[in-house]
This record gives structure tokens, C-alpha cells and sequence, in this order.
């Protein structure tokens, strides 16, 4: 069973996180983060595009702040409801019926139809429940607790990876911390990505 109680398997080429990491450790701002992802996606003229639910256009307005934005971020799908996360990104509505807006599957859809429907190279994709009101349930009967954000990641490569987080706080509080954490997310993704690139095969 993965962290949002979800028994269903993993879809094919998923990668989970578990933003543990994340949580434990000293929180770098999200400005110096939007900073660092502007200076190393365009130092490789590379492009980013956000599909954001719960923090609604914050991920692209954090980037956008950063000078040398527009040579990077392609923009922003914001999909707040569940019927234009299927209008607008191409989700299944049988799927985000079944799984819920606040699950792996329904991040990693995100990402999947912001890279597809907009040509970047890479896409950060947020969902989560903020409050203040209660949890809701997913498809499979288990409540959603208030502070769960799920967030998504893909390259051209189309293997998305899947982060969960349990926020505290107030609802704004909340969307604040989702936002930050899809920029480290998707930094993080990008750097990972280019150390194995550079690795040197040892001789055999």
C-alpha cells in the first residue's frame, strides 16, 4: 500500500517518492528555488509548463517573478475543477472518478497532458486538498485528510514521478507549501536528470 492508502498498482514506468526529504530538512524559499530552476533550465534552452489544481497559477507566478522567465516557462494549465482537468489536460473522467482530484494518478495525468498539450520539455503538476473544510473521500472509500498534496513531474521521456505531502496549517499556508515544493520538485527532477547524463561509464 503506497501513503495515500491506495492499493491499486502502480501504473506502468511510475516512480514514487515519498517527500520525506523534503519535509525534514531545512526549507530553501520558494523565490531562490524559482531562481535556481529559471538559471538551469535556460542554460540549457529548456522549457517548463505547470498544470496546478490546488495552488491555481502560483508555480508559474513564482517563476514568472524570476528575470529570464519568458525564454522558460511556456505557462500554466490552471485546472482547478474536476471537469477541466478533463476539458483541458485530457484526463479520463472514469479515471479521476476512480482515483480522486487528490491522488498519484490524477498528478501524474496532469503532468502528462500539460507536456503533451504544450511542447515543453518538462511538467510540474500539483493537486491537493487545502481546506478549511473536512477531507473528501477518494474512489476507493479512504478520506483525504486536509494539507494532502500530491505532485507530479515529467520529462520528454514520459515516465512521470509522484511525490506525496501532508501539510499543516491554514488553507493559504497550505497552497503556499505545495507551490514551493512543485519548484524543488521539478528542480530536483532536472538536476537528477543531467547528473546521470554526465555520468562516465567506468571501463569494463
Amino acid at each position: 500500500m503506497d501513503r495515500s492508502g491506495n492499493n491499486e498498482p502502480p501504473g506502468p514506468g511510475t516512480v514514487f517518492l515519498t517527500g520525506e526529504d523534503s519535509e525534514n530538512s531545512p526549507p530553501v524559499e520558494a523565490g531562490i528555488l524559482a531562481r535556481h530552476l529559471v538559471e538551469v533550465l535556460g542554460r540549457g534552452s529548456r522549457t517548463m509548463v505547470a498544470a496546478e489544481s490546488c495552488t491555481a497559477g502560483m508555480v508559474a507566478d513564482l517563476v514568472a517573478r524570476i528575470p529570464g522567465a519568458s525564454q522558460v516557462l511556456w505557462g500554466s494549465f490552471v485546472t482547478y475543477m474536476a471537469d477541466a482537468k478533463v476539458k483541458i489536460l485530457g484526463l479520463d473522467a472514469g479515471e479521476l472518478e476512480k482515483f480522486g482530484p487528490v491522488s498519484r494518478e490524477t498528478a501524474c495525468a496532469m503532468a502528462l497532458g500539460a507536456l503533451d498539450r504544450s511542447g515543453a520539455d518538462y511538467a510540474v503538476a500539483v493537486t491537493g486538498l487545502a481546506g478549511p473544510g473536512g477531507g473528501e473521500p477518494n474512489g476507493f472509500g479512504t478520506v483525504i485528510p486536509v494539507g494532502t498534496v500530491w505532485i507530479a513531474t515529467v520529462d520528454r521521456e514520459r515516465t512521470p514521478q509522484a511525490c506525496e505531502f501532508h501539510f499543516e496549517g491554514e488553507r493559504n499556508e497550505i497552497r503556499n507549501r505545495a507551490a514551493r515544493e512543485s519548484l524543488e520538485a521539478l528542480l530536483k527532477r532536472i538536476l537528477l536528470g543531467e547528473s546521470n547524463r554526465h555520468e562516465v561509464p567506468s571501463p569494463a
